[in-house]
């Protein structure tokens, strides 16, 4: 989960108007106004809010009083009702708790985010509220309420991992950065080592604190090898390359982003996958960023030159080549992926090769250009929550009466089955088991269904007319609805007499 603080800082609390053009399109919803007075509530305008705002706010020191941020999770991992509890948590530990603010939900894109607007000017006072070093603190508030919310202990997690055993300082910020800290020297004294996370200081300590486990533990190299040995015949053990530019994008508007920038780059496989989930080996390429021009260099940037494994069982790192060697165990592509593409795909539910397929079908045709092989997705069965999977069939259903949905395409696959994506919601799987057989069929046929239902109120209306007629053809003969033989049986009966 990250926080943003916005750079919208205006005076005319223009946030609150781009949160409500949210809500009118339908991809944004009002979760919390609070410290309002009553006649400030749900019902009111965007207008009546933002005046409102502007007129605690009125403060000559202070320009720009709209404090705007976007608390967001990763895709759908937690509800509007809990980024809402959140925010407000937030707000609390940001000291904004007795401010006036609102809380609005989007789900216009991949990712779960609330946005938060409010007032940097104190409501009773007047007064400017302490903005210093405000996107340090945004970091340093959002970690204190997962930690209280989710029990999510940095100190904790810290001395865990320097319970590991490794043989470097190298290897330890190998540990550290692998679980979202970083290893930096400290600037008020070269002999010590700050961690940080997110920006936000974490501990201090020094070099001479730490011990160094350079023995290696020969039995469970060797299991680690016979793991290595048969998962690499088990999954694809091809690497490709994923670049992450989200850091530079944040540097510059969009119009002024360069095409040369440097990404962040890191090496993925199916096998590191299978072998982190099953067995708790995280496996680390390391590459150099600038090297002379080699055989080694791939195509967009440059092979590894060694490898780390992470073992979580027994709280060890390896070199890699202390358990085998490098090219022996993975097979170096030229391929390559945006990270954010990269981890949304990641997040899809494939389940077997033919829903990876026609995965595959719908990413080509989306963009020609952008080559994603199979050995590039990975399997990946885990079940969508029962909301989700909700959302996804009406969506499904919605998009087979209108074909205006965006976030939905059907795919055909090699076998004749037709496949749903929902590329918002990371969703592949068959249509038939999205709609039911009944449905199903009638989209496989639509022509014969016409026909058979077309055909069915023709006989009908036959029917209906040949039964008027019988009845008709009665009363004419008989005049009394009588069946005919009877009124002749009574005439042979007089003439006998």
């Amino acid at each position: 989960m990250i926080v943003k603080i916005l750079g919208s800082a205006s005076s005319e609390f223009h946030g609150v108007q781009y949160n409500d053009k949210k809500v009118e399109k339908g991809t944004g919803e009002l979760m919390l106004m609070k410290n309002f007075p009553s006649f400030i509530n749900e019902n009111s305008s965007q207008q009546e809010v933002r005046d409102y705002f502007k007129s605690v706010s009125k403060n000559e020191k202070m320009k720009k009083p709209q404090f705007h941020a976007v608390i967001s999770c990763k895709f759908r991992e937690h509800s509007k009702e809990e980024l809402a509890k959140i925010a407000e948590d937030f707000m609390q530990e940001m000291k904004y708790g007795n401010q006036p603010f609102i809380v609005v939900f989007h789900n216009d894109t991949e990712n779960n985010h609330v946005h938060i607007v409010s007032t940097r000017v104190d409501k009773k006072s007047g007064k400017k509220i302490n903005d210093s070093y405000e996107k340090l603190k945004a970091q340093k508030a959002l970690s204190n309420v997962l930690e209280k919310k989710f029990g999510i202990d940095n100190e904790k997690r810290i001395d865990e991992l320097l319970q590991y055993k490794f043989g470097s300082l190298k290897q330890l910020e190998t540990l550290l950065a692998r679980n979202g800290y970083k290893l930096s020297e400290n600037t008020n004294d070269e002999r010590a080592l700050t961690i940080l996370k997110n920006g936000v200081f974490q501990r201090t300590f020094f070099e001479n604190q730490i011990v160094f486990e350079n023995r290696k533990n020969e039995n469970r190299a060797k299991q680690l090898k016979a793991i290595l040995s048969k998962y690499k015949n088990l999954c694809s053990d091809k690497v490709f390359k994923v670049e992450d530019r989200r850091h530079l994008e944040k540097m510059l508007p969009e119009e002024k982003q360069k095409d040369d920038w440097k990404p962040k780059i890191e090496f993925e496989s199916e096998l590191q996958k299978k072998l982190r989930d099953i067995f708790g080996i995280d496996v680390v390429f390391h590459h150099k960023d600038e090297i002379s021009q080699t055989k080694e260099k791939m195509e967009g940037g440059l092979r590894p030159f060694g490898y780390t494994i992470i073992d979580h069982k027994t709280q060890s790192v390896f070199k890699g080549s202390e358990i085998m060697k490098m090219n022996e165990l993975f097979e170096f592509t030229n391929e390559k992926m945006d990270k954010r593409l990269f981890e949304s795909l990641k997040d899809f539910n494939i389940s077997d090769e033919t829903s990876k397929q026609a995965l595959i079908q719908y990413l080509k045709r989306k963009n020609p250009e952008n080559e994603i092989r199979d050995f590039m997705l990975f399997e990946n069965k885990k079940f969508k929550d029962k909301e989700t999977f909700t959302s996804i069939k009406n969506d499904v259903k919605e998009y087979l009466k209108t074909q205006n949905k965006n976030d939905v395409e059907l795919i055909k696959s090699e076998n004749g089955k037709y496949y749903a994506i929902h590329s918002k919601l990371h969703y592949v799987g068959e249509l038939e088991g999205l709609i039911g057989e009944k449905e199903y069929q009638k989209f496989l046929n639509p022509t014969s269904t016409e026909l058979s239902e077309n055909e069915n109120k023709t006989l009908s209306k036959e029917l209906q007319k040949s039964i008027k007629d019988l009845i008709f053809e009665f009363s004419k003969s008989s005049g009394s609805g009588k069946y005919p033989a009877e009124n002749e049986l009574k005439k042979r009966k007089k003439k006998k007499r």
